[in-house]
């Protein structure tokens, strides 16, 4: 018997201050800039059939930053002394980004950790000699994030198109022999439970010698589904005593994202990864323009970030 998915009642996530109900809906304040992450452009190498930022070799709604860009927001960071600690980049496919080698060098010549958010294929390849030297000077500061939807290959295939799954697990076999600091990103979309997932991404990471220990929820991290038509409650500020959570848990209370726009002149600061394209969630042109309160008025931010407990960052 098939099950009815609830949708999205269309009187949800309207109005930035109140619900749909008339409870005051729930804002999050800017405890700390930890993480900055820079999307380094929607163009991808492969075209998923559920990317939530809609990443194809077509898609250039965003498109690429380049080092000055980048660097100005470095700049700011050491000008205002923001206790920025790790700065991630992630895409489309960042190495697919002419400028990310650079960009990473003046990350971590400045003592920040840097974070790459990649599927490890061919892209990553190309450049494999210039990161590899990038790890040789500053070691485990820098780290990349792979891509594996599925510890099985017809489970990742199906999301991520026919040939993906051995150009990535030889990307990520690369990356473990050369003793890059590594974690995995996978996915729960296949109904199981998830220390099944955990189980199966261990007996793959021993197969493949790759360093992962699978139970630990930083090296593997499983993001729960998104979809933005189905139903989910709003949060409202009596939300964080009943759930038991505090705002500052909440991605937006540590982290901005900076992209550029299709034809903008400059870029943009946004308030969380998963909205890049939504108008409400651009803060400004700068951090100090970005540090102010975020509405959680969109269903991502009560599926992913509050009832689901997920984050990009570390």
């Amino acid at each position: 018997m098939l099950q009815h998915t609830p949708t999205l009642d269309p009187a949800k996530f309207r109005d930035p201050g109140i619900t749909a109900k008339g409870e005051r809906r729930a804002h999050v304040a800017l405890h700390a800039l930890e993480t900055l992450w820079f999307n380094t452009g929607t163009l991808c190498n492969l075209t998923c059939r559920n990317c939530y930022i809609e990443s194809s070799p077509r898609n250039d709604r965003l498109v690429y930053l380049n080092q000055a860009e980048v660097r100005a927001y470095l700049d700011e960071i050491a000008r205002d002394a923001l206790p920025v600690r790790t700065v991630g980049f992630t895409g489309g496919e960042p190495f697919m980004c002419p400028d990310l080698l650079p960009m990473l060098d003046d990350t971590l010549s400045r003592g920040m950790e840097a974070l790459v958010l990649t599927n490890a294929m061919r892209p990553m390849m190309k450049v494999a000699d210039g990161l590899d030297a990038l790890r040789a000077r500053h070691g485990d500061r820098l780290r990349l994030r792979v891509s594996v939807d599925h510890y099985d290959p017809i489970q990742h295939e199906a999301e991520r198109g026919p040939r993906s799954w051995e150009p990535t697990l030889e990307g990520l076999r690369w990356l473990a022999t050369r003793g890059f600091a590594l974690d995995v990103a996978g996915r729960l979309f296949s109904g199981e439970p998830e220390p099944t997932v955990r189980a199966g991404f261990a007996r793959l990471f021993a197969a493949n010698a790759i360093p992962i220990d699978a139970s630990d929820p930083v090296r593997l991290m499983l993001f729960p589904e998104m979809d933005a038509a189905v139903d989910v409650p709003e949060i409202t500020e009596a939300c964080w005593g009943i759930l038991g959570k505090s705002p500052a848990s909440v991605m937006c209370a540590s982290s901005r994202m900076v992209v550029k726009r299709r034809n903008a002149l400059r870029p943009a600061v946004i308030a969380c990864t998963l909205l890049p394209y939504e108008a409400e969630f651009e803060l400004g042109a700068t951090l100090a323009e970005a540090s102010r309160p975020v509405p959680l008025n969109h269903p991502h931010c009560a599926r992913f970030c509050v009832l689901g407990g997920a984050a990009c960052s570390r």
